[in-house]
């Protein structure tokens, strides 16, 4: 793969690389009507495939929070066109690396020194780029090591990046007046959060100790000696990511190991720690020869105050779903219903968020839930399509939800994709045995 030899940091630099990326879909557009002009049948797939990798290709090199979004919007495979997932998926835990010269560089701008004073042996080229940083292997005492370095500017350039990517947000989740700005703030502050890798480190040691009594569940350990704010050094862990086990897998057993661990991992940090790992992609976990899931990153995690966790999942029971007055005193809790609704707004949300929490909450309303059921999936796409094309939605304002959606909502969808492709099946209470 190409590596990249400059990264963009000023906020002119990075601007002007978006500004061309919007000149090129630009172009895309005036190609697809033209050709639309003489053929009607002629679709959108064409359209979507090079508008995504025009956005890809800009967002790629500008690396970030711009990148980190992309790799966000991957997961949402009942939001976007399948050319727009599949393209943007590449930055879960593939995309192009620093240059050898630019690594020892910012190596040594973060650390004071050049990486072979600090190891016994350092590789210069990447095994690993991602949206904030790329790992590297190395040995020190007969240990074998994988060292993240933290690409360059990428702190200093998360507001103005998000600044970038709010007009295309708001459009997407039609946001309306100030009150959108609170999910803005809570992107920024977890993007804020996942730069700084003294603080990955902590929670890296917290999170796995806590964990540590779920069986076939797997940490790396991290070395506070060998780390800085833009630097961390841990084990090298030995195994493939989730999506290529779950790709070449046939192993209906295996699939079930590797996928109650990971309910178990996410169940358990949810219920008992009240903190989750609300990065759920694939490339944040490894598969090793047998069948064991291993975590290795803990950038992004989301504390759940009590405030929302009671309400949240005091919805996620049938019984008060399907209870008009509770379930509506909760929406309000949740911030879902304001005290500003017509009754009209109170009407058409209260039955937006039953059908949702109907469906989305359906795996904990049994006792074994398996996450291949097609039903389950089509039923999430058409729901997904009825409201991304209702009209009346877009009329009403969409600010709907506590701030704290915004990760935890992640986490599940998140968690129910790398599920869905395990095709797993879970015991949904099981972890309530480490508890």
């Amino acid at each position: 793969m190409k590596t990249i030899d400059k990264i963009p940091t000023g906020k002119l630099g990075r601007t002007s690389k978006m500004v061309q990326t919007g000149v090129k879909i630009g172009g895309n557009y005036l190609k697809y009507y033209s050709k639309k002009a003489f053929d009607g049948s002629f679709t959108r797939e064409e359209l979507d495939e090079n508008n995504a990798s025009d956005i890809y290709d800009g967002l790629k090199s500008l690396k970030g929070s711009a990148l980190k979004v992309a790799q966000m919007l991957s997961m949402e495979k009942s939001l976007l066109p399948s050319a727009y997932v599949e393209k943007f998926s590449l930055a879960q835990f593939s995309v192009p690396p620093l240059s050898a010269p630019l690594v020892r560089k910012t190596f040594k701008k973060y650390n004071g020194n050049y990486p072979e004073s600090l190891y016994d042996t350092f590789a210069t080229q990447s095994v690993n780029a991602a949206s904030i940083g790329q790992v590297h292997k190395a040995t020190k005492n007969g240990k074998n090591l994988a060292v993240k370095i933290q690409y360059p500017g990428v702190a200093d350039s998360i507001s103005s990046d998000l600044a970038m990517v709010k007009p295309i947000a708001i459009r997407m989740f039609n946001l309306q007046g100030k009150d959108s700005e609170k999910y803005f703030k809570e992107v920024e502050g977890k993007l804020l959060e996942e730069t700084d890798y003294l603080l990955e480190v902590e929670q890296s040691l917290e999170i796995s100790k806590a964990c540590s009594l779920i069986p076939n569940l797997k940490f790396p350990n991290y070395y506070k000696e060998l780390s800085s704010e833009r630097i961390i050094t841990m084990d090298w862990m030995e195994g493939v990511h989730l999506s290529e086990f779950a790709a070449d897998n046939t192993d209906s057993e295996k699939a079930n190991k590797v996928g109650q661990a990971l309910w178990d991992f996410y169940m358990y940090q949810m219920h008992e720690l009240k903190a989750v790992h609300a990065d759920p992609h694939p490339g944040n976990f490894l598969i090793d020869k047998e069948a064991n899931l291993i975590a290795i990153d803990f950038g992004c995690i989301k504390k759940v105050p009590e405030d929302f966790y009671v309400p949240y999942f005091e919805l996620a029971k049938k019984e008060n779903i399907n209870d008009p007055d509770f379930f509506n005193e909760k929406l309000f809790e949740l911030e879902i219903l304001r005290a500003d609704d017509s009754p009209k707004e109170i009407k058409f949300f209260s039955e937006l968020f039953h059908q949702m929490l109907s469906l989305f909450t359906s795996p904990f309303h049994e006792e074994n839930f398996n996450f291949a059921d097609e039903s389950f999936w089509n039923n999430i796409t058409d729901l997904s399509e009825k409201y991304s094309k209702d009209t009346e939605l877009r009329k009403m304002n969409g600010n709907r939800g506590s701030k704290h959606f915004l990760y935890i909502n992640r986490t599940f969808f998140g968690l129910y994709n790398l599920l869905h492709d395990l095709k797993a099946t879970v015991k949904v209470d099981n972890y309530k045995q480490y508890t």
